[in-house]
Parts: structure tokens; sequence; C-alpha cells
């Protein structure tokens, strides 16, 4: 069974609903992404599949058809303080929560990636492994990512010192070795880097 033909089959049983993914819950720096996305009945497009699985052109290339095709479509994103605050799970879940009511239509079922329920105003379905099952949540991975790695790259202007175009933020060995030389940006999601100061002489954050 295709992403497609999967969505149709679940489409008769459930009707209309949204794929809800996100992007970034790993990274120790920048923002957490989610998104959502309504496709049609019928559509196809080719190539879509779990954003991971794909290359950065291949991804950028089905953003743009995502974009034109679905009938509804949100990106939204929980910033590093309410990380910090709520923990990230709490943040993905905020960011999951915006993405579904920036639909600006009544969603009456959220399809989502993951074994965890985030408390949306609606009824809430979880899938694992759901990005590489459902063409909605593939789109709604690929939209996360995209529009993510392009905030990376802005952060990347704005901190050079950092190489946020390398890792986007993940903790790669360069990464880890940038915060240790430079200490936590304004982008760090401090709460992330207890574990590494921790290692290697407990230095301020």
């Amino acid at each position: 069974m295709t992403l497609f033909e999967f969505d149709s089959e679940f489409r008769k049983q459930n009707g209309v609903f949204c794929g809800v993914d996100e992007a970034g819950r790993g990274p120790l720096a920048g923002d957490v992404y989610a998104a959502a996305v309504i496709l049609p009945e019928g559509i196809v497009i080719e190539g879509i599949n779990d954003s991971k699985k794909l290359s950065e052109k291949k991804r950028e290339a089905l953003y743009d058809e995502i974009i034109e095709k679905a009938d509804a479509y949100c990106v939204a994103t929980a910033s590093v303080a309410e990380i910090d605050e709520f923990n990230i799970l709490g943040a993905t879940f905020l960011a999951m929560k915006r993405a579904v009511e920036g639909l600006g239509t009544d969603v009456g079922l959220a399809l989502v990636d993951g074994n965890r329920t985030p408390p949306l105003d609606c009824a809430v379905q979880t899938l694992i492994k759901g990005d590489g099952t459902s063409a909605s949540i593939a789109a709604a991975s690929i939209l996360a990512k995209v529009e993510r790695d392009r905030y990376m790259k802005k952060l990347a202007e704005e901190y050079p010192e950092y190489q946020f175009e390398k890792h986007k933020g993940y903790g790669t060995k360069l990464h880890n070795e940038l915060i240790l030389k430079y200490g936590a940006s304004p982008v760090h999601r401090k709460t992330f880097l207890r574990k590494l100061y921790a290692k290697n002489g407990g230095e301020k954050l």
C-alpha cells in the first residue's frame, strides 16, 4: 500500500483529517517546528516520503508541490524559551497545537506521527512511523523540516561562530566543540546543554 492509498483508506473510515509531524526535537539549538497538512482525495505527489529519507534538494522541490496541492497547511513553532520552560515534549505539543489551529478550518481528526498524543482541540490518533506510512504525515514532516532548515541557515548568518548551516543545531562533535569554545548563544536550549557542560568540567551556561 502506498502512502496515498493509506490516506485514502483512512479518509474513508474517518473523514477529512490533517497529518501532523515535527522537526527539531533533538537539536541543542533553535526552535522546534511542527506542521499540519490536509491533502485532498485523489492527488498523488511523486516521491513523497519521510523527510529524513529525502535529500535536501528533493525536500525543497516537494515543499513547493505540497503547498500548491494541499487543501490547507500550516507550519508553526515553539521557541527556545518555551522548550526550556515546558521541556521539549511540551513545546513540541505547543507547536503542533499552533499548526493545527493555523489551518484556518475546522479539523475533525489529526493523525500525528509517533506514539504521544498532543492535547489538540480535535480528535487525535497517533501512528508510529507515520511519516513513512501516511502521505499527509509525510507532507507535514517535509514542510516542518524544510522550514526549520531554512531557519537554521538564517541563524548561521547571525551566529557564524557556531556553523549552524553544517549541523542544523544537532549535537555533533563539531557543534559540541564550538559550544564549549564560545559558550551558549541566545538560541541554544540551556536545558539541553547540562550534560555537555557536566561532562566538561561544569562550565557555566
